[in-house]
């Protein structure tokens, strides 16, 4: 049970290993970090934010996802739906799914543009190529992509290494999860050029029944940098195969069963259950990037940057006794008898290219920031299935493709934003926004699309600083969003508005960082998670009018003495549909004012770190999330029960006096406590028409995905 006594250890967000200096005046800016000065933030803009860097996270990179890197950062909440962090894992902050985070990598946007979603699977081991990365919560500042109803989280790849270097990594751990991974550097040759790269496998059959994964990946990076130039061209990608664990389990099975997954389940001929083994989504993508940043003079630097990306794959599915009308088999008979459903194995496939250009011009000197920025880019999507196999047809006519749709997507965007500091404690902040989006779909279960939307988001903030160590603001931003795919299917979906106030205090002492928080997250027509699924694990939306989020967030960072480092964090909220309207029992009812699905009241974490000495280091990490609804109605059946987990992390350094510089061992055992417990689901409603009765009765259920018990994972770093 979670004590009193535990929540004051996580009241007060891990910031890292390192110690923290004792002022908040601003550092210069490293060469790499240009890539991305024009979507990140300093203590100097009036947003609410918390950076991770490389080394916060070393000790705990052993093959799970960036989501699950990021679960001890304020107000986050992650899942994963094999159970152990790797393969299909996510991510919500402040109670938003992570169609509403965006996503950018050097500034270019990640989240697919028709879902909103970001897939981290198709990036497996991409944490070993990121230097830093910065996530802003609420609506943050303008950044290019779709915009930011949770949080933007920008990840800064790795940096110019000016020293040559070589490393290989090894894991291994439960459910036999196998990671490994090749590094290495150039250093500068002839003071102006560096390539390096990364190659990564990693493999794990699950925590639950067969949700297994196969993940492969690469980066390549090659850059040249002078005293006022830095060009950097990337190659990065992946190739993931996963077994499909998106269908989740219900109650009874979660009380008898809780690793059971009903994907690829069918009945034989026999009458047996069977499970298809290549219930599998298979999915590769590939991007390009190509940046230059120039520093023109003191004041003046451009940034430009071009990208690609292609992605390719399907999901496989067996199908029992499916019907004929679905797939455009025309029935037949056969033994006197009319067959019009068969079994069949389908694919369904998703090609895409997404390209396009960010830039930015930047004007800086000792009292005025200004950044004029924008970008334009286009995705096109073809979707398509095909049958690879049918136990009966007519004719062989199920060879063509059962459907096949298109789609587009245009957004551009501009921007200008500018810091200006008004004498030696004030400054003042404006952020300004015009963002265009042209779709056009004609899915099946979108319908015929053909939408365009304009916003316009503007946001103002004042910045005020007591002294070196103290530092307060204040700020109002304004956010919209158009629907994604998925909303479609319901629909004319309406696209959301959110107006986002910030008020927040940091403090930096000797041996205390602290910052704190209130916000009020106003919504219009937010398209909030109803709980319900579609046939593919997708969570679907639909628009409720008025809502809010109401919080306060605490982090800080504490050294006690030369060996410990606590760093708790809590987010307290209240999160609400104004009036919300429901139909039950064949009424259409209003419930007044309801929770918003998956939306905790209470998270907190805390990193409690011990080191002895230079060569070891040990840290306690915990994390609670408290009760939450996986629908908008407050149904007992939707409630998803508050959980706590613990880890212990363990990192030893052996240094060497030889060609391989040191080896560092690495140690992580998960919910120490194996704790049983759900970190997502899914809830729905249905009518049962009882026509001899004349009554309508609605009908509630629910799923979960459990999360494993007491697990590890062990890794060792040569480094060279």
């Amino acid at each position: 049970m979670f004590t009193t006594a535990a929540m004051f250890g996580v009241v007060l967000s891990a910031f890292g290993q390192e110690k923290p200096k004792d002022s908040l005046e601003g550092s210069q800016i490293a060469l790499d970090e240009v890539l991305v000065s024009a979507i990140r933030v300093t203590k100097e803009s009036p947003v609410t934010f918390t950076n991770l860097t490389k080394k916060q996270i070393q000790s705990r990179n052993l093959g799970q996802d960036i989501p699950i890197l990021m679960n001890f950062l304020p107000a986050v909440v992650t899942t994963s739906d094999a159970g152990a962090g790797v393969g299909y894992t996510g991510i919500r902050v402040r109670g938003s799914d992570g169609t509403r985070v965006n996503v950018t990598i050097n500034g270019i946007p990640y989240n697919d543009s028709e879902s909103h979603g970001s897939f981290w699977v198709n990036m497996p081991d991409f944490a070993s190529s990121t230097q830093s990365l910065q996530l802003q919560r609420g609506v943050g500042t303008s950044t290019n992509g779709s915009g930011a109803f949770g949080a933007s989280l920008n990840i800064l790849t790795d940096a110019v290494s000016n020293e040559a270097y070589g490393e290989i990594n090894s894991s291994v751990g439960s459910f036999n999860t196998l990671k490994n991974n090749l590094k290495f550097s150039t250093g500068v040759l002839n003071d102006h050029i560096e390539i390096s790269g990364r190659l990564s496998r990693i493999t794990s059959d699950g925590y639950i029944d067969r949700a297994s994964s196969e993940l492969n990946s690469y980066f390549l990076q090659g850059s040249y940098l002078d005293d006022r130039t830095l060009i950097k061209a990337l190659m990065f990608g992946g190739h993931q195969t996963t077994y499909q664990a998106w269908n989740g389990i219900d109650k009874v099975q979660l009380a008898d069963n809780r690793t059971y997954n009903t994907a690829g389940e069918y009945t034989d001929e026999n009458g047996v259950t069977q499970f298809y083994d290549n219930e599998v989504d298979d999915y590769k993508q590939n991007h390009f990037q190509l940046h230059w940043n120039q520093k023109l003079s003191d004041s003046w630097s451009t940034n430009l940057a071009l990208h690609y990306t292609r992605g390719e794959g399907y999901f496989e599915q067996y199908k029992e006794d499916d019907d004929f009308s679905t797939y455009g088999i025309t029935p037949f008979d056969k033994d006197g008898e009319t067959v019009s459903a068969t079994d069949l194995i389908r694919r369904r496939w998703l090609e895409n290219d997404f390209y396009g250009t960010t830039f930015s011009v930047n004007y800086r000197n000792e009292g005025l920031d200004v950044i004029l920025g924008g970008g334009w880019n286009n995705y096109s999507g073809d979707h398509f299935g095909e049958i690879i196999w049918a136990r009966f047809s007519n004719n062989k006519d199920y060879k063509g493709r059962y459907y096949d749709d298109t789609s587009t997507k245009s957004d551009m965007n501009i921007y200008a934003k500018a810091n200006y500091k008004l004498n030696r404690n004030w400054s003042a902040y404006g952020d300004l926004q015009f963002r265009n989006i042209a779709y056009t779909a004609n899915g099946v279960e979108t319908g015929l699309v053909d939408d365009t939307f304009n916003f316009f988001n503007p946001k103002a903030g004042i910045t005020y600083d007591l002294n070196a160590q103290h530092n307060f603001y204040l700020s109002y931003a304004v956010a919209n969003r158009e629907p994604n795919r998925n909303d479609y299917k319901g629909g004319n979906p309406k696209p959301e508005k959110l107006d986002d106030f910030e008020l927040g205090w940091r403090h930096i002492s000797s041996g205390v960082r602290l910052n704190t928080n209130l916000y009020y997250m106003k919504y219009k027509d937010q398209l909030v998670l109803t709980g319900e699924l579609n046939d593919v694990g997708g969570a679907l939306r639909a628009n409720v009018g008025d809502s809010y989020r109401l919080g306060l967030e605490v982090d800080a960072m504490l050294t006690l003495g030369d060996k410990f480092i606590l760093r708790p964090n809590v987010a307290l909220s209240d999160n609400r549909n104004k009036d919300f309207v429901f139909q039950r029992d064949g009424n259409l009812q209003n419930l007044g004012d309801t929770h918003i699905s998956f939306s905790p009241s209470v998270i907190a974490g805390n990193i409690f770190t011990y080191m002895p000495d230079a060569k070891l280091q040990l840290s306690l990490l915990t994390k609670y999330v408290g009760k939450q609804y996986m629908g908008n109605i407050d149904a007992k059946s939707s409630v998803l029960d508050a959980y706590s987990q613990t880890d212990i992390n363990v990192q030893y350094v052996i240094e060497t006096n030889s060609f391989i510089k040191n080896i560092v061992l690495s140690g992580l055992v998960n919910n120490i406590f194996d704790n049983l417990y759900e970190s997502n689901g899914y809830f729905f409603t249905y009518d049962d028409d009882y026509s001899v009765q004349g009554t309508i009765t609605t009908v509630e259920g629910a799923g979960y995905y459990p999360q494993a018990g007491i697990n590890f994972l062990l890794g060792a770093t040569i480094n060279f």
